[in-house]
């Protein structure tokens, strides 16, 4: 189980910063991803890093706006949010590739992923 912390309820313009505390499993984790949804919508890839390259990629609409990245130490991935907006309000996931999948699937799919927990709540008022 995943844990994902961090979330809560900012201005448009403001930032948050994402925990995810893989509790050990980052033995054997290729890859991690945040995914967020949105009410009433699928849930959408954000970001990921490789555990042990740190190579990320990002959606499209990040736009530089976020910085995934990892601790190795704390087993801790991170997502750095900037410049949010009232279209960023979603519940935020982090999930992990303990397979390798993602690396035939591309990251971006959230069949790639294995393990995923409660997600962390982001609210963006306008």
């Amino acid at each position: 189980q995943l844990q994902a912390s961090g979330g809560g309820l900012v201005q448009a313009g403001g930032s948050l910063r994402l925990s995810c505390d893989t509790s050990g499993r980052a033995f054997g984790v290729y890859r991690m991803g945040w995914f967020r949804q949105a009410p009433g919508e699928e849930r959408e890839f954000v970001a990921a890093i490789i555990w042990r390259t740190r190579t990320t990629n990002y959606a499209y609409y990040v736009n530089g706006r976020s910085t995934i990245s990892s601790d190795g130490a704390k087993n801790t991935v991170y997502l750095q949010m900037n410049s949010l907006q009232p279209e960023d309000t979603a519940v935020h996931y982090c999930e992990a590739d303990t397979r390798s999948r993602t690396a035939e699937l591309g990251c971006k799919l959230e069949r790639g992923y294995y393990y995923w927990g409660q997600g962390t709540l982001v609210t963006v008022s306008s």
